[in-house]
C-alpha cells in the first residue's frame, strides 16, 4: 500500500497580511483594507508502509531542510532577530515569516511595517549600496561575482566587490545540512538514494552541484525523496543570478506516478512540432526525464516564502537538461488544496455559468504537469551567440520562462488530445481550467515570475479575443481564437529566449506585464469574496505525529 496524505484545512485559521500605505506606515484602516488572505493546511502523513529504516530518515530530512530556511532568511532578508525584537504584534510576526522579511510578497513585495525602507531588487545576494553600473564594470574583472553560488559583498577599506562561495557564507548552516543528509544516508535502502545524499552532502561543502544534480537524475526507485540546496534564481529581481536556498522532503505516490511515466519520452517528438521558425527548435531535450507524483511533507526556504510551489522541474543546470533531462515533480497534496480552497470559488465568480462544468481537478492537475514538462522544450542557448538565455535575458528571464511553460504546456495537450494519448477530459477542460488559473496566479502580483507571466498572458490573450468579459463581470474562453493565441504567443516566446535580445524582452514584459483596471475591480471582488490568495502550511514532525 503506497503512502495516503491528509491535508486537513483549518477553516477559520485565515492569516491577514496588511499592506501597507505609501510611505510604509500602517493606519487602523490598512488593518482592514488591502489584506491578503492564508489559509492553514496542515499536512500528515500515513506513513505506515514505509520500513523502520526509512521512517527514521524524515526527521533527518526534515532537520536538513530547515538549515535552508536559515540560509535563506540571511538570503532574502539578513538577520531578523532586530526586526522580531522591535515589532510587538503577534499577528505582524507571523506575517514575517511567512514573508520571510518585513515585504508583502504577494503584493508586489510592499513594506507592511512602519518606516520600513522598499525591498532591495537583489534581496540580500549583493551590498545595498550597489549600482547595476558598478556591479557590470566588476564582473569584468571578477567573473564569479555572477557565479549562482555566491554573495557579492564590499570590502570596507577598499570599497571593491568581491565574492564569497555560498559554502563560506552559509558554513553553519550548510555544515549542519551537509551532516544530517550523511546520516539519512546510512539509513537508506534504496542505492540511488543514498547515492544522491552523499552528493549533495558534498555539494553543500565544495559549492559544486553539477555532479549531485546527476546523481539526483539518475534515481529511480526511491520512494522518500529531499530537494535541498541554492536553487532556484527568482529572489534575485535585480539580475536573476543568485540561486536562493530551499527544500522540500517528499513521499512518492505510486499510483499517479505510474500515470504519468509516459509523457516525458514525448519530448523530442514535440519539440519538433513547436509553432516557432526551426533555428529555434534545434536543441534535443533529454530523454531520461522523469515525471512523478509526490505528496510534500514539508517546505522550507525560498519555495515557502509567499506563494507556495505546487510542482517543481529540476534540475536548472542547463548541461544536465541536455544530457539527461529533467525530474518533473508534482506536488499532489498541495495542488489539490489550492484547487479546492482557491481555484474552485475563483471559478465560481469569474467564469461564466456554461462554461464552469469545465473546471476540473484533472485539467489543473494537467495543466501544471504540463508547464513543468514544457521546461524541457524550446532552447537553453541563444541562437544570437550570447551564450545561455537565463543569462542573456537577466531578470526577465524568469518571467519569460514561466510564460514559455503554461503556453507550450497548453501546447501539449492540444497535441496529445489530438493524437489520443490524453483520454481524460476535453479540451475545454483544459482550457477553461487554465483560465481560471490565470486569476489564480495573477493574484501573486508583478513581484512573483509567475504572476508577471500570468498577466502577460492575459493581456495577450485579451488582445486577440481569445476570451470576452460580459456585464456581469464574467469571463467565456473563445475557443478557436485561444488555440490560435496559444500558438502566436508560443511563437513570441520562444523567439524572444533564442534571440537573447535584452532589450525586447524588457520592453515585451514591462509593455504586457501589468495588471488593467477591469482586472483589478474583478480581482477586489475575489477579495471581498474572502478568497484565500494561497496557503501556508502546519507541517513538520508534530504534523506528521512523529516523535
Amino acid at each position: 500500500m503506497h503512502s495516503i496524505i491528509h491535508l486537513i484545512l483549518i477553516p477559520i485559521s485565515v492569516f491577514c497580511v496588511l499592506a501597507a500605505n505609501a510611505n510604509g506606515q500602517q493606519s487602523s484602516e490598512d488593518m482592514s483594507k488591502n489584506l491578503t488572505k492564508y489559509v492553514k493546511v496542515k499536512l500528515e502523513a500515513d506513513l505506515s508502509h514505509l520500513s523502520a529504516n526509512q521512517k527514521k530518515m524524515i526527521p533527518l530530512l526534515i532537520e536538513a531542510a530547515s538549515e535552508m530556511d536559515k540560509a535563506f532568511w540571511k538570503q532574502a532578508y539578513g538577520d531578523p532577530t532586530e526586526l522580531n525584537r522591535t515589532v510587538k504584534s503577534e499577528a505582524l510576526k507571523k506575517h514575517i515569516q511567512i514573508n520571510y522579511g518585513p515585504w508583502e510578497r504577494l503584493q508586489e513585495n510592499r513594506p507592511f511595517i512602519s518606516g520600513q525602507s522598499p525591498k532591495p531588487l537583489g534581496s540580500n545576494f549583493y551590498p545595498s549600496d550597489m549600482s547595476k553600473d558598478e556591479f557590470e564594470t566588476a564582473v569584468a574583472a571578477s567573473p564569479d561575482l555572477k557565479n549562482l553560488y555566491t554573495m557579492v559583498r564590499r570590502n570596507p577599506k577598499t570599497k571593491e566587490l568581491y565574492s564569497i562561495p555560498y559554502s563560506d557564507y552559509f558554513h553553519t548552516e550548510f555544515k549542519a545540512a551537509a551532516a544530517k543528509l550523511r546520516e539519512a544516508a546510512n539509513l537508506a535502502e534504496d542505492d540511488g538514494f543514498k547515492a544522491y545524499l552523499l552528493a549533495r552532502s558534498e555539494a553543500l561543502l565544495s559549492n559544486q552541484y553539477q555532479p549531485s544534480d546527476f546523481a539526483w537524475m539518475d534515481m529511480k526507485t526511491n520512494d522518500i525523496d529531499i530537494v535541498i540546496g541554492p536553487i532556484e534564481t527568482y529572489e534575485d529581481q535585480l539580475y536573476g543570478y543568485k540561486a536562493a536556498c530551499e527544500s522540500y522532503v517528499l513521499i512518492k505516490d505510486l499510483s499517479w506516478s505510474e500515470r504519468l511515466t509516459k509523457y516525458a519520452a514525448m519530448l523530442p517528438e514535440l519539440q519538433k512540432g513547436l509553432p516557432v521558425a526551426d533555428k529555434y527548435k534545434q536543441e534535443t531535450p533529454g530523454t531520461n526525464s522523469d515525471l512523478n507524483a509526490y505528496d510534500v511533507i514539508f517546505y522550507a526556504g525560498d519555495c515557502n516564502s509567499g506563494s507556495k510551489t505546487i510542482a517543481i522541474n529540476l534540475p536548472n543546470d542547463e548541461e544536465v537538461q541536455l544530457e539527461k533531462g529533467s525530474r518533473r515533480l508534482q506536488l499532489k497534496n498541495a495542488m489539490q488544496a489550492k484547487f479546492d480552497q482557491i481555484l474552485v470559488p475563483i471559478a465560481e465568480l469569474l467564469i461564466v455559468p456554461d462554461q464552469q462544468k469545465h473546471i476540473t481537478f484533472n485539467a489543473f492537475f494537467s495543466n501544471t504537469m504540463f508547464h513543468e514538462v514544457a521546461h524541457g522544450l524550446g532552447i537553453k542557448n541563444t541562437i544570437t551567440g550570447k551564450g545561455r538565455v537565463r543569462e542573456a535575458l537577466r531578470e526577465t528571464s524568469s518571467a519569460l520562462e514561466e510564460g514559455k511553460a503554461d503556453i507550450l504546456g497548453l501546447y501539449m495537450v492540444s497535441k496529445l488530445l489530438e493524437n489520443g494519448e490524453i483520454t481524460e477530459g476535453t479540451l475545454e477542460d483544459y482550457y477553461v481550467t487554465f483560465m481560471a488559473g490565470i486569476f489564480r496566479s495573477v493574484r501573486f502580483g508583478a513581484s512573483s515570475a509567475h504572476g508577471k507571466a500570468n498577466m502577460i498572458r492575459f493581456n495577450f490573450f485579451k488582445e486577440r479575443g481569445a476570451f470576452t468579459r460580459n456585464e456581469s463581470g464574467q469571463y467565456q474562453v473563445n475557443m478557436d481564437k485561444m488555440k490560435l493565441a496559444i500558438a502566436q504567443l508560443s511563437d513570441q516566446i520562444l523567439q524572444l529566449q533564442g534571440n537573447g535580445d535584452y532589450e525586447a524582452a524588457r520592453n515585451f514584459a514591462e509593455k504586457m506585464g501589468f495588471v488593467g483596471e477591469i482586472l483589478k475591480a474583478d480581482l477586489e471582488r475575489v477579495n471581498q469574496r474572502g478568497i484565500p490568495t494561497d496557503i501556508v502550511f502546519d507541517q513538520g514532525m508534530k504534523a506528521l505525529n512523529l516523535k
